[in-house]
């Protein structure tokens, strides 16, 4: 599990500065994402260079993911949805370049670090309640109430508050199990190709079944990096909903 863990970048041992007698370091898990940052914004920003009468690829890809972030918040949240469209596509392009990213052997997988993914999903529940007071006041209260027989409600509000309480822990490790486990199982078929490919004899021929299964599962978390982005952002999308327009849209 070497690949997952976090450390000094660039043989740095002296820690920036220290926070209540605890180093703090500028870790590779750092790094990674400060690359992410200026990987997606340089990529935007040049694929949308003003003056191209005839649009490239990268624009058309850039124009793309703008087009289907901007549908995504329509359909869950509305017109009124369309404010937080900054944020939810910083949060998409985010994680998926770092998905993505992280698939290239020898960097290291942002994603796949519960403290990351737990970081964006309080990020998320945070925003959802402010958003649900400013809009409601009080009244946000009536998103745990669902419409039901009273009788019922003394079962259903307990579980709603439940359910809305488990929600960064819920959304933050959907993303982190599926990265670390795709990482660690082509992890696991790698090593059985290198200990294959020592074992002389006939046992390198019999690497060509684990090699073939890496590359199978290679394409799959391809598809993989881009549904986690995708539920992610969805997922986010329905919260807010919820916060702008409680049962409304039930």
């Amino acid at each position: 599990m070497e690949q997952f863990e976090v450390k000094p970048a660039l043989g740095m041992h002296d820690p920036l500065f220290q926070i209540a007698g605890h180093p703090v370091y500028f870790t590779n898990q750092a790094m990674v994402m400060l690359v992410v940052t200026l990987v997606t914004s340089l990529f935007l920003i040049l694929a949308v260079k003003p003056g191209r009468i005839v649009p490239t690829r990268g624009q058309s890809m850039a124009e793309l993911s703008y087009e289907f972030v901007a549908n995504m918040i329509h359909t869950t949240t509305g017109e009124k949805g369309l404010k937080f469209f900054p944020f939810i596509f910083t949060l998409f392009m985010f994680v998926l370049t770092s998905n993505f990213l992280s698939l290239i052997p020898g960097t290291f997988a942002v994603t796949g670090q519960i403290c990351i993914t737990f970081a964006l999903a309080c990020l998320v529940i945070l925003t959802v309640i402010v958003t649900g007071f400013r809009r409601h006041g009080l009244g946000f209260f009536k998103l745990f109430v669902p419409h039901a027989p009273l009788w019922i409600l003394f079962i259903l509000v307990p579980i709603e508050i439940m359910s809305f309480l488990i929600r960064p822990m819920s959304l933050s490790v959907r993303l982190f199990a599926n990265m670390l486990a795709g990482h660690t199982m082509l992890a696991v078929f790698a090593g059985f190709v290198v200990m294959l490919l020592g074992a002389g004899a006939a046992y390198p021929a019999i690497a060509i079944g684990p090699m073939l299964l890496i590359v199978a599962i290679t394409l799959l978390e391809l598809l993989i990096a881009f549904l986690q982005a995708y539920v992610f952002a969805i997922l986010t999308c329905i919260y807010l909903g919820e916060a702008i327009h409680l049962h409304d849209n039930h």
